[in-house]
């Protein structure tokens, strides 16, 4: 994996024949009572020293990807445009940072239907962000709350289910990575020997979760599956020399897994 580009709100690498681009959405501060321990226990003065906090919070980048085959581009998730807190919402000062043209964008695929995940199909002002969409991609298992969200009641009868196991096209393959959400999906991209695990809300907070990954995370659906998921594509990662893309990773949010005498680590790129 080559780095192409980079600037305050974008990353681009090379990898293989394709370009995958990290979009910073922006960010969101979250307090630590979300951590939880096994036994569903939350985090008070035991917090461990590695974990950094801004003004006592975990501060969590919010990443979306683009994936460029030459041809079209597919993006996995879409930010939060308006609809939560103000520091989210730059995905489309993003894609300008980065001189990726809306109207390539013609196929948008979710990891899960979370409202950080799905709102930027709809900018602030209430257009549409990608005037070429032809295809958009939900969990199967999502698709009915998808469908149940009234900003985007304009793309419910647009929206197509997508299995585990599935490829998207040529160089994008899903992988069932259920806890976090019901639907929870990983996209496995590989083009000329390498691979990219575009893995959305497997960690939230790297400076925990890759050395500690049975801490799961207040807003997992099932947090005993999360976990179980978690540990199944860190293994996936690091036994297979697969760089790693997450939605919550801190920006870019792209890098490596190596496996640890306890758990595991990340090294970005």
């Amino acid at each position: 994996m080559e780095r192409i580009s980079t600037g305050p709100r974008h990353t681009a690498y090379k990898i293989g024949d394709i370009t995958v681009t990290s979009l910073r959405d922006g960010y969101v501060d979250m307090p630590v009572r979300r951590l939880r321990q096994p036994g569903d226990i939350a985090f008070g003065d035991d917090l461990p020293s590695q974990v950094s906090l801004v003004d006592g919070a975990l501060r969590l980048s919010v990443n979306a990807f683009a994936i460029d085959d030459g041809n079209d581009i597919t993006l996995i998730d879409t930010g939060s445009s308006n609809a939560w807190h103000s520091t989210m919402g730059h995905l489309p000062e993003a894609l300008r940072e980065a001189k990726i043209a809306t109207g390539r964008i013609r196929t948008v695929a979710f990891t899960h239907t979370h409202l950080d995940h799905i709102h930027g199909l709809i900018l602030a002002d209430g257009g549409d962000g990608f005037p070429q969409l032809s295809r958009l991609l939900v969990p199967r298992a999502e698709l009915d709350m998808f469908r149940e969200v009234a900003r985007l009641e304009r793309f419910h009868d647009r929206a197509q289910p997508f299995d585990a196991g599935q490829r998207l096209g040529a160089n994008i393959e899903t992988i069932a990575a259920a806890g976090h959400e019901v639907g929870h999906t990983c996209f496995r991209v590989t083009s000329a020997s390498e691979t990219l695990l575009i893995w959305g809300d497997t960690v939230h907070v790297p400076s925990l979760q890759f050395d500690r990954p049975e801490i799961a995370w207040e807003f997992d659906a099932d947090r005993e599956q999360a976990r179980a998921s978690r540990l199944r594509l860190l293994a996936l990662a690091a036994d297979n020399a697969c760089f790693v893309a997450g939605a919550h990773l801190d920006s870019p949010g792209v890098g490596r897994v190596f496996r640890t005498e306890t758990g595991f680590r990340f090294e970005p790129v």
